[in-house]
């Protein structure tokens, strides 16, 4: 039986806020199941998250992402409790390690164990959202601080607010293979990016089916969220065209040279000379040039773009992949309108 996906949209950074919720609200009214909000190093998700939830009444509201450096899990599960109570009950906590080049270079923080961190956030944050007092001893956490750090004063503590839902669905940014089997195994929902339906089952395959088998009956099967620009219509290299600069920042410029996770995910995919060269052109400066090497084929793979039948092709690939929440940009005079056109599609 065809399983009905949920269609979501991703704030972009630097969105002005009450322009956000305006956007958001309508595209509300006409089905939007989720909105994503990101973070980065600009606005902080929860005050952006904190708005939408006053502005909005149905719609979920997820961060994308939170990282599991520079907040506590126990200041992430306080977060989880806060959102979810203002929002009704429709809070999504996104967590991942982010990149070195924020972590280090915004956060001041050194950028290790991040597969075996996330892991240990999202246990800490299940226990204080269950109310338990926390008390955790792990490879990255020691919750409350043991003897010979700090003063010594330390108690386990529960929550001192009574969640809104003893469980807030916690999902996970992952893309190499430990992350994403991590995922599988522990987490609600995986935020995988740069998704190509193609190409999925070959880069991530082994990994899910690894996490899969390791997963607790206690938790639903995992929802994987994931998408692109949609636009209806037959000019098709110019709308792809808008994704040119975003590819290009990740694929060139979000890490180094051998440390980033995007550049290594596009070799994996089979791009692997141009992944260098992107990559190479970008951190030289010249952004504009790495933008003209993004492939048009990946365009099209990670994007849904082109005639309403190509469209709905599309869709089904995401869905037959294993995608439950088609996470959207919709491009075009009427956005409320494709969202409304895009629901009847994945129905």
């Amino acid at each position: 039986m065809k399983r009905t996906m949920k269609i979501s949209t991703m704030l972009p950074y630097g969105t002005d806020p009450r322009e956000a919720a305006d956007h958001i609200t309508r595209l509300e009214a006409a089905g939007l199941d989720t909105v994503w909000v990101a973070e980065g190093y600009g606005y902080d998700s929860p005050t952006l998250m904190g708005y939408l939830a006053a502005r909005t009444s149905s719609v979920e509201i997820g961060a994308a992402i939170l990282n599991v450096y520079s907040r506590t899990p126990t200041m992430l599960a306080s977060t989880a409790a806060g959102l979810d109570s203002v929002s009704g009950g429709r809070a999504i906590i996104g967590l991942g390690a982010s990149n070195p080049k924020i972590i280090e270079g915004w956060h001041g923080m050194p950028f290790v164990q991040s597969t075996g961190r996330t892991k240990e956030t999202v246990e800490i944050i299940r226990a204080a959202l269950r109310r338990e007092a926390v008390d955790y001893s792990g490879r990255s956490f020691e919750i409350p601080l043991p003897p010979g750090q700090g003063t010594g004063l330390g108690e386990p503590l529960k929550i001192m607010t009574k969640p809104l839902r003893p469980s807030v669905p916690l999902y996970t940014a992952a893309l190499g293979p430990k992350s994403v089997e991590g995922a599988a195994e522990y987490a609600d929902g995986w935020l995988p990016f740069l998704y190509s339906p193609e190409g999925a089952a070959g880069v991530w395959g082994d990994a899910l089916a690894a996490g899969t088998a390791k997963r607790s009956e206690n938790l639903t099967p995992l929802e994987v969220v994931a998408g692109g620009i949609v636009a209806v219509g037959e000019d098709v290299k110019e709308i792809l065209g808008l994704a040119r600069p975003i590819l290009a920042l990740y694929i060139g410029g979000m890490g180094a040279r051998g440390k980033n996770f995007f550049n290594d995910l596009v070799r994996r995919y089979g791009y692997e000379a141009e992944a260098e060269e992107i990559q190479d052109l970008y951190l030289d400066g010249k952004k504009k040039e790495a933008e003209a090497k993004v492939p048009f084929q990946l365009l099209e793979q990670v994007n849904l773009v082109g005639p309403a039948s190509y469209v709905r092709e599309r869709i089904e690939a995401f869905r037959e992949s294993g995608v439950t929440n088609l996470q959207v940009t919709p491009t075009g005079d009427d956005p409320a309108g494709l969202v409304r056109q895009l629901k009847e599609w994945v129905a």
